[in-house]
């Protein structure tokens, strides 16, 4: 565990030198021109192009080592990369895009990882490209496998710049004429007041209509895509979780209780009796821990609220060398020694960077010298004195260091994690003081905001399990009900027989992996969905969370079927909307005023004031964009026609109208159209060439 402590330590470095390998890979394919790819089945194809299924594997893989994805996490989330890349090196083949060295250079130097990392900087203290295409080169002989790891990322990294190029060319031919500033002026700031009477869908009965059966399959035709399912299938399945009794549980209680204090065994081998050290007892701590413990000693300290939550009160106010438990934290059972406390060995601070030319990881835009960051410091040191409880302000407005955006904040830190002349400041000060301390990354205004004391504990930890004779009994009891409902041929009456709890899951996809009650179980989907299954078979299955599960297959549901009773209520609402509107437009066409129309319903005339084109919600009522567009369309002091919106019947009529003074120029509102354009153009260039594309798609084939 202490290694581990090194790892959190150098967890920037860890990050850049895999930012190195990965971006070694993308200069090498520049610069060299290789690339490799072994012919195989695809995994999918895109517009007649196949996509390998290796290449696709080895990055499924990676992705389920890099972020802890289950497979299908995994799968999806390359396969959503894989089209993308796949899709837009179509589109720049076509259009004849490349990258080269500039555009790789233009990707790096946004990378503050990178450009600020002393390895690649010139004697000027600059992101210099050439330093860093020689490091790149390097690799092939001094880290090989690390180069060849990553070759396979090539393509998508020098697609970013394509894709960068791609975008650039299409919003430079975008561009919006002043005629269209100025409607967008317009409709930002026309004004008119209305005067309207609403009748909402509400207030007519729903019982006033009666919806067959007909008018439903009528609606449905209509409408069909909107209903259309994908394949799927149908599920019943019994759960039987393999987990520990309470007999377990006082078993492994009872272990750990013989595991505090020394105590006397008899030994058959050497026939004589043997004293064990218990945890209280031992001296060597680590040791013991590493023999008896099924997780490895950790020699990091730790404040109230990082331990056991329904314990760290207790164990926080242990003495050296006491020992509690066995207690229940989770999924485990512990025993615990209390080793050493650090009072307020845990510190919080605030700081204000000033960074000058030549300190570590300074930005390269900084240009001081030493001296000037030295004089600066000292005028912003004593600012921050007078003005103690304005310190985060101070630095967000001064400090050069990225917590300027938390107001300086550095949170919770202990000794090795800062750099020491930073740390032992820190460590020496009460909490409230103020200082200066210069360091290799320039001169820190430091203010001690909180400290903790920290505690170190030894735990003994036993993960509380089945017993191997509750798991042969779950195994059991589930081989029998499976074999009943099979010989039965009735898989309900088997499980009310005794007494299992049915889930029913009436859609399963053909790429889901997870189901109630059950996680990362793709074996079952696989099983649903193969050609071999029959509506009625019944298989049993592990658990990946261990246990099992007995499955089965009720219905399968062809791609493009419509369920009629599923979508019944959505669709029977959706015709007795339509049928209140034609109600009311009927009952009420007579009426050709507010005032008797507002006699006749027996409603006051509402009001709504500054109303614009923009901003098409109706005060009181909701969105209305076709009302308020036929308010703009109206004469003055003029009734409307009865007008069907979206929650009911309106009449309006128009009291008055401001329409907002010419400009001399519409320019600003042309640019923000188009900046607003800009903005829009990455998420639907994408969609539209993928909805365009023929693709056709292997994942269930693989996975």
């Amino acid at each position: 565990m202490a290694v581990l402590g090194q790892i959190r330590q150098r967890s920037f470095f860890l990050i850049v030198v895999i930012g190195m390998a990965l971006f070694a890979f993308v200069i090498s394919g520049v610069f060299d021109g290789n690339s490799s790819s072994t012919p195989t089945d695809p995994i999918a194809v895109v517009n007649e192009e196949e996509v390998e299924l290796t290449l696709f594997r080895q990055m499924v893989e990676q992705a389920e080592r890099s972020y802890n994805f289950s497979t299908m996490q995994a799968v999806n989330s390359v396969w959503d990369q894989m089209i993308r890349l796949t899709i837009f090196k179509q589109e720049f083949d076509r259009l004849g895009i490349d990258a080269g060295k500039e555009q790789i250079e233009m990707i790096l130097s946004k990378d503050e990882r990178i450009v600020q990392d002393p390895r690649f900087q010139n004697e000027s203290g600059f992101f210099d490209f050439g330093i860093f295409t020689n490091f790149v080169n390097s690799l092939r002989l001094e880290n090989p496998q690390a180069y060849q790891n990553w070759r396979s990322q090539e393509e998508s990294i020098v697609a970013q710049a394509k894709e960068n190029i791609y975008y650039d060319l299409i919003k430079s031919s975008s561009g919006f004429t002043e005629l269209e500033g100025e409607n967008a002026y317009h409709l930002e700031n026309d004004r008119v007041n209305i005067n309207f009477i609403s009748i909402p869908f509400s207030e007519v009965p729903d019982s006033l209509f009666k919806i067959s059966d007909s008018d439903i399959r009528k609606y449905v035709n209509q409408n069909k895509e909107k209903f259309e399912l994908e394949a799927s299938r149908k599920v019943n399945y019994v759960v039987f979780p393999d987990l520990a009794t309470d007999e377990d549980k006082s078993r492994i209680r009872a272990d750990l209780e013989k595991l505090k204090e020394l105590r006397v065994e008899y030994n058959d081998v050497s026939k004589l009796a043997d004293t064990i050290q218990g945890l209280k007892t031992t001296q060597n701590i680590t040791e013991f821990v590493e023999q008896y413990s099924e997780v490895p000693f950790d020699s990091i300290y730790l404040s109230k609220g990082a331990l056991a939550n329904d314990y760290a009160d207790i164990l926080f106010e242990l003495k050296k060398d006491d020992v509690f438990g066995p207690y229940q934290d989770g999924e485990q059972f512990k025993i615990s020694r209390f080793i050493d406390r650090k009072n307020g060995g845990s510190i919080r601070a605030s700081h204000i960077l000033v960074s000058f030319q030549g300190a570590s990881r300074a930005n390269p835009q900084i240009a001081r010298s030493k001296e000037e960051a030295e004089k600066i410091a000292n005028k912003y040191y004593r600012e921050a004195r007078r003005n103690p409880d304005d310190f985060a302000e101070l630095a967000t407005k001064y400090s050069d260091g990225p917590s300027s955006s938390m107001g300086g904040d550095l949170g919770f830190f202990q000794e090795g994690t800062m750099t020491e002349k930073f740390f032992d400041f820190c460590n020496k000060s009460r909490i409230g003081r103020i200082g200066i301390v210069e360091t290799e990354f320039g001169f820190h205004i430091i203010k001690v905001t909180n400290k903790e004391d920290v505690v170190l504990i030894a735990d003994v930890v036993k993960q509380i399990v089945p017993s191997e004779e509750t798991s042969n009994a779950v195994f059991q009891k589930t081989t029998q009900f499976e074999m009943e409902s099979i010989n039965l041929k009735d898989f309900p009456a088997t499980s009310q027989k005794y007494g299992y709890e049915i889930k029913e899951v009436d859609q399963v996809n053909i790429l889901d992996e997870n189901l109630p009650s059950m996680q990362r179980q793709r074996n079952v989907v696989q099983w649903l969905f193969s050609d071999e299954t029959k509506i009625k078979d019944i298989k049993r299955f592990s658990l990946t969370t261990g246990g099992y599960v007995v499955a089965q297959l009720v219905d399968v549901i062809p791609e493009g079927s419509i369920n009629i009773n599923a979508i019944k209520e959505e669709v029977i609402q959706e015709i007795i909307k339509k049928s209140k509107a034609d109600y009311l437009l009927e009952t009420y066409k007579s009426y050709s005023s507010l005032d008797s129309l507002s006699v006749a319903l027996g409603k006051e005339i509402e009001t709504a004031t500054a109303v614009t084109q923009k901003n098409n919600v109706l005060p009181g009522v909701g969105s209305e964009p076709y009302v308020i567009g036929a308010a703009f369309a109206m004469k003055l002091n003029q009734p409307s026609a009865l007008i069907k919106g979206n929650n009911g019947v309106y009449m309006i009529e128009v009291s008055s109208r401001e329409i907002s003074k010419n400009l001399e120029s519409y320019q600003a509102y042309a640019n923000i159209l188009k900046t607003e354009e800009n903005n829009r153009i990455s998420s639907v260039i994408y969609n539209a060439l993928k909805s365009t594309a023929t693709i056709e798609d292997n994942r269930p084939v693989y996975y």
